[in-house]
């Protein structure tokens, strides 16, 4: 009789970063120049002998693990010829901090009736915030999506229908317009993560108020970001694969201009955190 796949065997899935699914979580690294990359963590006490990931195609590099589901803490572990080096995920959804581990993120969240329709377009009376100022109940620290949603009512009455957020993504430090980004698809940590953003969308939507988001993809960093020569290889002291590494790498925040030539930069862009 023909083999049976075991229900619980691994099955890669499809896409980028940590991908949880029902029997574990797939993890997927653009990584060209690297020869050996792993996962590591302090679920491994961050030796990258025992969970290597394999090569694709392309530079890609990839493995599931069945013991690894939402909440984990990790990083990428790379061999290049530049050294061992240990990065963030560049699609990690979720982070502990700018500067700190990925985290696997749960996509599990209760939307219960939420039916929103957006507005025509030619009716958007929009609204842009700033999360951290925009009410913070305490000046010592910044507001988070949690303290928006205490304002809802009052922008409702105002005849707002749509907020737009100045970019939300992960930035260094707790204080920042967002024009910083550091990891492209987490939510800043400081102002609540992925789960009080979910609470925030699904109250706006309650009261009918869309929720639009300022992204930031003309350049990133620069601080605490990984993305810069993530695998070791660059020209003329570039930034590497996610980045132009020569005059077009220039902007006014520095030479951090992302390489939209290359497919697998374009897609770090064709996805919302």
């Amino acid at each position: 009789m023909p083999e049976i796949d075991s229900p619980t065997a691994p099955v890669l899935q499809a896409g980028m970063g940590a991908l949880p699914h029902e029997h574990g979580t797939t993890f997927r690294v653009w990584a060209p120049a690297a020869t050996a990359v792993s996962l590591v963590g302090p679920f491994n006490e961050w030796s990258p002998k025992t969970h290597p990931l394999t090569h694709e195609t392309d530079g890609y590099w990839s493995a599931d693990f069945d013991a690894l589901g939402p909440g984990t803490e990790y990083k990428f572990w790379l061999k290049t010829p530049s050294g061992e080096l240990t990065r963030n995920d560049p699609y990690a959804r979720e982070v502990t901090h700018s500067a700190g581990n990925s985290i696997v993120p749960d996509h599990t969240f209760d939307w219960e009736d939420d039916h929103f329709q957006m507005p025509p377009w030619n009716e958007l009376v929009i609204y842009e915030l700033h999360v951290g100022t925009f009410n913070a109940p305490d000046p010592e620290k910044p507001g988070t999506f949690l303290d928006v949603i205490d304002k809802l009512d009052y922008l409702q009455d105002l005849g707002i229908n749509a907020i737009e957020i100045m970019p939300p993504t992960e930035f260094p430090g707790g204080r920042s317009w967002g024009y910083n980004p550091a990891h492209p698809f987490a939510l800043e940590t400081d102002y609540g993560g992925p789960k009080a953003f979910r609470e925030l969308v699904k109250a706006a939507h309650r009261l009918g108020i869309a929720v639009i988001l300022d992204v930031v993809y003309n350049h990133f960093g620069p601080g605490d970001l990984d993305l810069w020569q993530f695998d070791g290889w660059s020209e003329n002291d570039g930034g590497g694969i996610y980045f132009y590494n020569d005059w077009r790498a220039e902007t006014p925040w520095g030479h951090n201009r992302p390489d939209y030539g290359r497919d697998a930069v374009r897609a770090t862009s064709a996805t919302t955190p």
